[in-house]
């Protein structure tokens, strides 16, 4: 069982200017949404970073919604939460896959995403991973945004660059660079 394994987690991060999240919650199960909230708050908070809230209606818009932001706005990071648990037909499996394969195509494009969205299949087991004194699957997702936001801080002004610069060049013997 999930619950009874050890875990490391990596300490919070620390950053030399404010950071500024946006948390986008499906809230379709409203009181598993406000456990995942107050979780994703208190670790921004801890961080000393600033946060923003929209509700959005399902997991599915997600994805979209953190897209609008990414280009129009001006968030360092995003925390994805909400809850979609298991019913009778197979729209959870849709539901499941396409919102984290959203998520995980924007994090590949550049976005820092903690992905809070729990999969379940019961009421019980969302709510020991919502509760913020429990699990906190809430503020895992804000930890992890953090965590991809100071390493794309940290990498910043790294360019590999392609192909052969002049220095290269020149200091292969070739003066006529």
């Amino acid at each position: 069982m999930a619950a009874s394994e050890t875990h490391h987690i990596l300490p919070l991060p620390s950053f030399d200017k404010p950071v500024k999240l946006l948390i986008v919650v499906a809230p379709y199960y409203k009181d598993i949404a406000d456990e995942l909230v107050a979780g994703a708050k208190a670790t921004i908070e801890r961080c000393g970073g600033t946060w923003d809230l929209i509700e959005v209606p399902g997991a599915l818009e997600i994805p979209t919604a953190i897209a609008l932001a990414e280009r129009q706005s001006n968030f360092d990071g995003f925390a994805a939460l909400g809850c979609v648990m298991r019913g009778e037909t197979t729209h959870y499996d849709t539901v499941c896959n396409d919102s984290s394969r959203g998520l995980m195509l924007l994090g590949l494009q550049g976005s820092c995403i903690g992905n809070g969205i729990l999969t379940v299949e019961t009421r019980e087991q969302a709510v020991v991973r919502a509760e913020a004194a429990g699990q906190d699957k809430g503020g895992g997702a804000a930890a992890a945004a953090l965590h991809l936001i100071a390493l794309s801080r940290k990498w910043a002004g790294v360019r590999k660059g392609i192909g052969f610069r002049p220095e290269e060049l020149r200091l292969a013997g070739d003066t006529s660079a």
